[in-house]
């Protein structure tokens, strides 16, 4: 394999400043190019420049190994860190998490052509019916608008397909924790523990989306290792917080995972090279459960004490992880984002007094006086 150098990284990749476009407070981009308190993400929603510049700072202090069709290099190393960490036996990079979702329950249903989720989960939501079009598995929705269903609606649920003139087989469950759709919600331990044992008693297969289990793990003090344990597959993002551009790991059994290269192909996911989004999650996953604590520490924190100021009104998502919602009054939540916009805080309005606060790495980069002071000058 090559090593990527840093002045033929330089001769190909001739960009510019002028990249950048869009709304402020949507991209995360500050206006004076200093890193910035972001609370619009998960992660740091790293701008096209200061992207290719960690891109050329990698190169220059340790390399890129490149790859070739998403193999070997440092997408290899990417796998192996993450299946180390996930306590998995092997690990493969995709593109998407929406199609790291698809093939695991494809791969795990088999010839079973049943699959339950959560009613509120991204998989039956948010992906274009793709399990359901492309690898003909029928999603069955539990749980209504909760996070978690309970394992009585399972077995209710696989009493019901035994019971049919036609018999039907439920292949694999799925379960999304945290819940995008509720507001970074967990789904309930005690109830996964119970539902996961109980499907592979039963047959059944496992898999978590475990697109956020980074934040869970932070929040919730059950490791990520603990919660993969519970599972036959698991994905977790490469771009939500390890700030790649894109990309997903699923990781499981070695049987499981290393023929999924040819259906990645098969999807028409063979990248012929993953090296920018491998390289850069690669970098941010090193040290990160550590950052993040530190992060969450300081968020904790810093809510406390907006709490306690008059103008302030903090809400705690029940269950939740790392989004919390402030309500503002003296000014609008638009004039508010504006002016903390001109400190290098970005935030988006929910609506004319409401803000989401996400916290992540970024909040770091201000001391907690002048955060704080920032927020009160706002008003």
């Amino acid at each position: 394999m090559n090593e990527l150098d840093r002045r033929g990284f330089l001769k190909m990749s001739a960009i510019s400043p002028m990249i950048f476009s869009g709304n402020n407070f949507a991209k995360g981009k500050s206006t004076n190019g200093a890193p910035p308190v972001n609370f619009n993400s998960d992660g740091l929603n790293l701008s096209p420049l200061h992207y290719t510049q960690l891109l050329l700072d990698i190169i220059e202090k340790k390399g890129i190994k490149d790859d070739y069709y998403s193999q070997k290099g440092v997408v290899a190393e990417l796998e192996e860190k993450f299946a180390r960490a996930l306590g998995k036996e092997s690990a493969i990079f995709m593109p998407t998490g929406t199609l790291a979702n698809q093939v695991a329950i494809r791969t795990l249903c088999g010839t079973k052509q049943k699959a339950l989720v959560q009613l509120e989960s991204h998989i039956y939501n948010d992906s274009g019916d793709a399990v359901q079009t492309l690898s003909n598995i029928n999603l069955i929705p539990l749980g209504g608008t909760n996070a978690t269903f309970s394992l009585k609606e399972v077995q209710e649920t696989l009493d019901r397909t035994k019971s049919g003139r036609v018999a039907t087989q439920i292949g694999a469950i799925s379960i999304e924790s945290p819940v995008r759709r509720k507001t970074g919600q967990v789904f309930d331990f005690a109830e996964m523990r119970k539902i996961t044992a109980f499907a592979h008693e039963n047959g059944i297969k496992t898999h978590l989306d475990g697109a956020r289990i980074y934040l869970a793990s932070a929040y919730s003090g059950i490791g990520v290792k603990e919660y993969s344990s519970l599972f036959d597959t698991v994905y977790v993002s490469l771009y939500k917080y390890f700030n790649a551009a894109s990309g997903a790991i699923l990781a499981g059994e070695k049987s499981l995972i290393e023929p999924l290269f040819h259906v990645r192909r098969m999807f028409g996911s063979g990248l012929h090279q993953s090296w920018p989004f491998a390289a850069v999650a690669l970098h941010y996953f090193d040290g990160f459960e550590e950052r993040y604590a530190k992060s969450v520490k300081k968020s904790e924190a810093f809510l406390k004490r907006l709490s306690e100021k008059e103008r302030f009104k903090v809400k705690r998502i029940e269950n939740g992880t790392n989004i919390s919602q402030i309500e503002i009054s003296g000014t609008s939540a638009e004039n508010f984002a504006q002016k903390l916009l001109k400190k290098n805080i970005l935030l988006t309005p929910r609506n004319e007094k409401t803000i989401n606060l996400l916290t992540n790495e970024s909040i770091l980069n201000l001391e907690m006086d002048e955060l704080v002071e920032s927020f009160e000058k706002a008003i």
